[in-house]
């Protein structure tokens, strides 16, 4: 049912959760499993030197494949195809979702919670976002 399955992880301790209910997933239904991180896009302030952002980027990309790298590590276990992708783009959820329907993903799993400020809510914004605009299905990882 599941070939292709997209995994959005963000360093939390929910992405350990997240990475072995995918992998479990995964094995179960031989899927291949992408790995998916997503670095916030900075708005360059009026006093910052590009030199400066250029730095930030690069930092920012060098922690996100650190991540994946460390996460595919940790699916060893599984005897599964994976694979790490880091994007960078303004809305975390509208990148999750537009590399899912581009490269036809069958199945997006994320945590319900990840490192967002608002610690309140029931549900992630960005896992509920997700879910509203993807075009298949979301499994949330709780």
């Amino acid at each position: 049912m599941f070939n292709k399955i997209l995994v959005a992880i963000d360093g939390s301790k929910m992405s350990d959760k997240v990475l072995h209910a995918a992998g479990q997933l995964a094995q179960e239904h031989q899927a291949k499993l992408t790995l998916i991180t997503v670095g916030k896009e900075l708005v360059i302030p009026p006093t910052m030197v590009i030199t400066d952002y250029e730095k930030i980027l690069a930092e920012m990309s060098n922690a996100g494949k650190a991540l994946l790298k460390e996460s595919q590590q940790k699916l060893k276990g599984y005897e599964i195809e994976t694979e790490a992708l880091f994007v960078q783009g303004s809305s975390i959820s509208r990148m999750i979702v537009k590399v899912a329907q581009e490269q036809s993903y069958d199945l997006i799993v994320i945590g319900s919670r990840g490192l967002g400020n608002i610690k309140g809510m029931m549900l992630g914004g960005v896992s509920q976002k997700v879910a509203q605009l993807s075009n298949c299905p979301v499994l949330i990882i709780k």
